[in-house]
């Protein structure tokens, strides 16, 4: 694992964890692929010292940090895992004869350091006008955003 992954993977365990269950490097059964950081927040989380991460994370979320820029293939595969999970826990609901609720599914969030208009462009991503500048969504269904991390506004929580 390389350095920067390990670093982002523990320091957002060691702030996440006392909000809910963190689990690093999840596995998922479509092909061997690992989720760099799956959190599921608990019944009564209070995250809000945490600011935008607080904020992301007041649901259950997939989040895949990058050192550098991911690539439309990156993104691709961050896609790939979400769509993955997202089939595990419909065949579980089936499984289990519970409905599956759409709305409470988990969202995909990347942390890049930056992002290029070509990517958001490419992927669909927009602004929000409910979120800061820097984090775009991509369409709705995708339940994913990327958060080009050197566009955030400087506040006093950053």
């Amino acid at each position: 694992m390389k350095p920067h992954d390990q670093f982002a993977k523990n320091y957002l365990e060691q702030l996440l964890s006392p909000l809910g269950t963190v689990e690093i490097s999840k596995e998922v059964s479509d092909e061997t692929r690992q989720i760099d950081l799956f959190f599921s927040p608990n019944p009564e989380p209070n995250p809000d010292y945490l600011g935008l991460l607080g904020r992301i994370v007041l649901n259950t979320v997939l989040i895949e940090p990058y050192r550098n820029p991911p690539n439309r293939s990156e993104i691709r595969n961050c896609l790939a895992k979400l769509l993955a999970i997202l089939s595990e826990l419909q065949r579980q609901a089936k499984r289990e004869n519970q409905s599956y609720n759409e709305d409470s599914a988990p969202r995909l969030w990347i942390l890049s350091p930056t992002a290029g208009i070509t990517v958001l462009e490419g992927f669909g991503a927009k602004l929000d006008p409910d979120w800061p500048e820097g984090v775009y969504f991509l369409p709705l269904l995708y339940r994913t955003a990327i958060i080009a991390i050197n566009q955030l506004p400087v506040t006093a929580e950053r």
